[in-house]
Parts: C-alpha cells; structure tokens; sequence
C-alpha cells in the first residue's frame, strides 16, 4: 500500500521560513515524478513546483524565487524549502506521486498526473 505523510507544517510570521517533508513508503521513488500543491478552502488545488526522476525541477512563477523542491530518493522523501512566507502562502500543503505519467527527464502540474496524494499539512502565516 503507498502511502504519503507530509510534515513540517507550522504557524510562523512573514518572512520566516519553513521546510515540510513528504515521506512515502511502498513505492520505488526512484521511477517517479513528485510535486507539491496547496489548497485553501473555497479554492481548487493549485500546482507549486515538481521534480523529475533526475532531481530537475520545474516552479510556478508564484512561488519561483522562494520555495524550493528537493527530493532523496534514498530516504522515500520529498523536501519543500519554503523562504520569506507571506500571509498567502496559508494553506494545506500536499505532496504528490505521479502513476508514472511523466519521462525521467520531465515533470508538470497536471492534477490528473498525480496518482498517490498525502493528507496534507497545514501552513498558517500570520502576525
């Protein structure tokens, strides 16, 4: 059974920075691609940035110059460093495993790509 836990999700201050972690059991990471999203409620469930089977990554431009994925294949876990957090950034924040859909040296943020999801792990920015 895969299963997908996120972690690190925190109430911090703007500006501060956070790094959650997405560990995912009963799969070979190795042959897929992974992404991070976030929801707010009342909104879809946007695309944030992925990576590909050769730790190459793709961002929005929202989040571009501030977050950053990372993965360990080694340790069946995805990273997502995120700097200088504004109050939109509050969210849930989900990690994502393609079925595999994308080639090694690809990765995108189409939603219906993605075949094994986490619970999610809130992130709240606030004053």
């Amino acid at each position: 059974q895969v299963q997908l836990v996120e972690s690190g999700g925190d109430l911090v201050q703007p500006g501060e920075s956070l790094r959650l972690s997405c560990t995912v059991s009963g799969l070979n990471l190795h042959h897929h691609a992974i992404s991070w999203w976030r929801q707010v409620p009342g909104r879809a469930r946007d695309g944030l940035t992925c990576i590909n089977q050769n730790a190459e990554a793709y961002s929005t431009p929202s989040v571009r110059d501030r977050f950053a994925i990372s993965r360990s294949d080694a340790e069946k876990t995805v990273y997502l460093r995120m700097n200088n957090l504004k109050p939109e950034d509050t969210a849930v924040y989900y990690c994502a495993v393609d079925y595999p859909y994308y080639r090694d040296d690809s990765c995108g943020l189409v939603r219906s790509a993605y075949k094994y999801w986490g619970q999610g792990t809130q992130v709240t920015v606030s004053s």
